[in-house]
């Protein structure tokens, strides 16, 4: 290690996130060392301050190797580790990897790196680990916890595991609004974007209050609050958390409206559904499709969820706040989809 480069861990360092921030702390001045699993995509360019090392974080053994690595290369000494490895389904099921990976995984990562020199530990979590507010609200990093499915209710775990079961870790803990790029990528809106543009029937419908909405934040403001965090870790105090997301998200039927103008030149007719009748619907919609429809009866229950963030504290702490609004970005994920629908699909992870 350069003695005057600063040591960083990113795991999870081949994903949509993960690689960038490897890049922007490596061009900032840090040494950073990549753990991902083995067989994931090679990056497209190699840095010469990024150290990518083959880490499954299901393993303590693979997990001890790896950080054993990291000690020999920079004296046991580390400025941050921004931790973003997690399991992560979105079908709603429970799953033994939520504890395996996302529990567990982060349990033996701290305890491999427990004689380090360690300034900072940053954990991604997501504002799904809080109560949703009424539109016209705001949620706060103090506000009640209530995970709703299996994914949120591991981040939970994970914070507390982190908390309470090593507490002389100097934590911080952001709590990421869902993520989306240029052209899609956070699930629902693409979900939703793919329904009007193939006029589904159902895109017409909607078991809940079309005025709620939940936060938003592009990859480029997610990846910039991440650095932000590790360059100002002396002036974070341990077990801080961060809401990290767009303060004021569109409503469904804002976005419904925009997406049927731009890709259909008209506005979206979206009509109540109740509940119950929702909830049968989407079991035989993904009963016929083999499972694999995106819309889950457990997600009947969300539709009414709203998520506005209070973001004073990245402001305050971070200097943080998102340039991009999801609203504006809309228009770009249409577009890419009508310049060419077959890579869009692709791009988005759709059949």
């Amino acid at each position: 290690m350069s003695e005057d480069r600063p040591a960083v861990i990113v795991t999870g360092s081949s994903g949509l996130l993960g690689r960038p921030v490897c890049t922007q702390l490596a061009d900032l001045g840090y040494e950073v060392y990549g753990f991902d699993r083995v067989g994931l995509p090679e990056p497209p360019k190699r840095h010469p301050w990024i150290h990518d090392i083959e880490c499954d974080i299901s393993s303590y053994e693979n997990v001890r190797g790896a950080v054993d690595d990291v000690r020999r290369r920079c004296d046991g000494r580390l400025a941050s580790v921004v931790h973003m490895a997690a399991f992560y389904d979105f079908s709603g099921e429970p799953s033994p990897l939520y504890e395996e990976i996302t529990v567990n995984g982060t349990d033996r990562l701290l305890n491999a790196l427990s004689d380090f020199e360690l300034e900072q530990f940053v954990f991604t979590s997501t504002m799904l680990v809080h109560q949703p507010c009424s539109p016209g609200e705001r949620i706060a990093e103090d506000d009640p916890l209530q995970a709703k499915w299996p994914y949120p209710e591991s981040k939970i775990a994970t914070e507390r595991l982190i908390r309470e079961g090593h507490p002389g870790v100097r934590s911080v803990v952001l709590r990421i609004a869902g993520v989306y790029t240029d052209y899609g990528r956070q699930p629902t809106i693409v979900q939703q974007i793919k329904r009007i543009y193939e006029r589904d029937f159902q895109s017409h419908f909607f078991p809940g209050d079309t005025a709620a909405g939940q936060a938003a934040v592009h990859c480029d403001d997610a990846i910039a609050a991440i650095v932000a965090t590790v360059q100002r870790r002396s002036r974070i105090e341990p077990k801080t958390a961060i809401l990290i997301g767009e303060p004021e998200p569109p409503s469904y039927e804002t976005l419904q409206d925009a997406i049927g103008q731009r890709l259909h030149g008209k506005d979206w007719p979206t009509l109540y559904v109740p509940p119950s009748l929702a909830k049968v619907g989407a079991s035989v919609t993904d009963t016929l499709s083999g499972g694999d429809a995106f819309i889950k009866p457990f997600m009947v229950d969300m539709a009414d969820d709203h998520y506005a963030l209070d973001i004073a504290r990245a402001k305050e702490l971070l200097d943080w706040e998102p340039r991009h609004r999801l609203i504006d970005c809309v228009p770009k994920m249409i577009d890419a989809l009508k310049d060419d629908p077959d890579q869009w699909y692709q791009q988005n992870g759709l059949k």
